[in-house]
């Protein structure tokens, strides 16, 4: 038995699946509603109904959920991972009662305060002080109630000035600062966050996942928090969820779900192929990287200890160059910034096809896996950067250690960082 099944349960998730009905409510104009309802009369496939994914499609109706099945405990920091349209948000509407399941059950044992969005639950109309009390009448709680946790409320909010100004002058950051500050000091016993507080400020950011740590951990509330941020998932969740094209595919340990998570967006090939579309426009693309390609690897691209990096990159040149460098710029899985390399700015390049073949050390890294950002550019005699192509997540590899009788320990990135320094020596 593990230790969150001692705890009463929060939220009981069984069989949920949420479908919603494609083409229905209208195609932009009175020609696109015609021949969708013609299409619907002979049976055939409505013609302004938008592709999506797999079987998630089936005929006029999507499953934005297939089947969830969850448990979540009191006083548990639950994170919920997953790419776009995997189905987090519809999840948490679910949970908050914005709208209903198609299929499955829902319990919840207590009140909910949730932002789903900026604004969620607020009159425009109203003053910030006004909304205040409307959202605590919604939680059931009485006007002395409110009373009692006012000043509390408009201190943590840092928007005492606009208190009694109608929140429909408010910026996103004022209305973000006073919708947490409500929702974290009401009586509510789950709190449910939905990315929000990416609009607000680093220091209020910081100090809502400190606040939320603290009613989970001392308070006993349940916190469930949907983030793409993976060091405030890491910092606030005990466990974490990830979700999949409407299903769960994984729930666990917070490393291992950021871990499962990221595989499946970035995969470790040994040869990598990329096409001439470059979202970039700072890039004059005189030339362009086709692909790269692990020299001497028969599996996947794995480094262990000191072993070095040979990397071959194909790329195509309209012009000659004798002052072409690469640079790679390397990222945690989790898109962390680790690091940055750079060859001379000597390669020679003629028109047409190129081959330039590197041997990168990796003794300097830590263990884990990384994905890089390739840049071909160019320094002139001033010193001046010419960038030609830059391509983003180019390629994935992993770093590993041997652990033996002098190295005992397991590197953890987020704590001690990505760059291994030489052990120190004692005179």
């Amino acid at each position: 038995m593990s230790a969150n099944e001692n705890r009463p349960v929060a939220i009981q998730v069984s069989g949920v699946k949420k479908m919603y009905r494609l083409g229905q409510i209208g195609g932009g104009t009175l020609q696109a509603d015609l021949q969708s309802w013609w299409a619907r009369v002979r049976g055939k496939e409505d013609p302004n109904t938008k592709i999506g994914e797999g079987e998630r499609i089936k005929g006029q109706t999507f499953m934005a959920l297939n089947g969830i099945d969850l448990t979540i405990y009191q006083g548990e920091a639950v994170g919920i991972i997953g790419s776009n349209g995997a189905g987090k948000s519809t999840l948490l509407k679910l949970l908050s009662k914005v709208t209903a399941p198609t299929e499955g059950e829902i319990d919840i044992y207590g009140r909910i305060a949730s932002m789903l969005e900026v604004g969620t639950g607020f009159n425009g109309e109203l003053t910030g002080r006004e909304n205040v009390y409307m959202n605590g009448a919604i939680l059931g709680m009485t006007k002395q109630e409110i009373d009692a946790k006012m000043e509390q409320i408009i201190e943590f909010s840092e928007v005492r000035d606009f208190i009694d100004t109608p929140v429909k002058r408010y910026s996103s950051g004022m209305f973000v600062k006073l919708a947490f500050s409500v929702a974290a000091h009401l009586d509510s016993e789950i709190m449910i966050m939905d990315e929000v507080l990416a609009v607000g400020d680093m220091a209020f950011q910081t100090k809502c996942l400190d606040k939320m740590r603290e009613v989970a951990t001392k308070e006993g509330r349940t916190v469930l928090y949907v983030s793409h941020n993976m060091n405030t998932i890491r910092r606030l969740c005990d466990r974490c969820i990830v979700l999949d094209k409407g299903k769960v595919v994984f729930q666990g340990d917070v490393e291992k779900a950021i871990e499962r998570y990221i595989s499946s967006t970035k995969e470790m090939n040994l040869v990598n192929e990329y096409s001439n579309v470059r979202e970039r426009k700072d890039i004059d693309q005189s030339i362009i990287i086709k692909k790269t390609i692990f020299e001497k690897k028969e599996d996947y691209p794995i480094f262990y200890d000191d072993e070095k990096i040979e990397l071959s990159i194909e790329y195509e040149s309209t012009s000659a160059f004798d002052n072409l460098a690469f640079r790679w710029t390397i990222h945690s899985i989790d898109d962390l910034r680790a690091g940055m390399a750079t060859t001379d700015c000597s390669i020679k390049v003629v028109p047409g096809i190129n081959k330039t073949v590197l041997l990168v050390p990796t003794d300097w890294l830590a263990p884990g896996k990384y994905f890089v950002d390739l840049t071909a550019y160019t320094v002139d005699r001033y010193g001046n950067n010419q960038l030609h192509d830059v391509v983003n997540c180019a390629f994935t590899f992993e770093k590993i250690i041997h652990i033996d009788s002098n190295n005992k320990m397991q590197w953890h990135p987020n704590w001690w960082g990505f760059v291994m320094f030489p052990k120190i020596q004692i005179l």
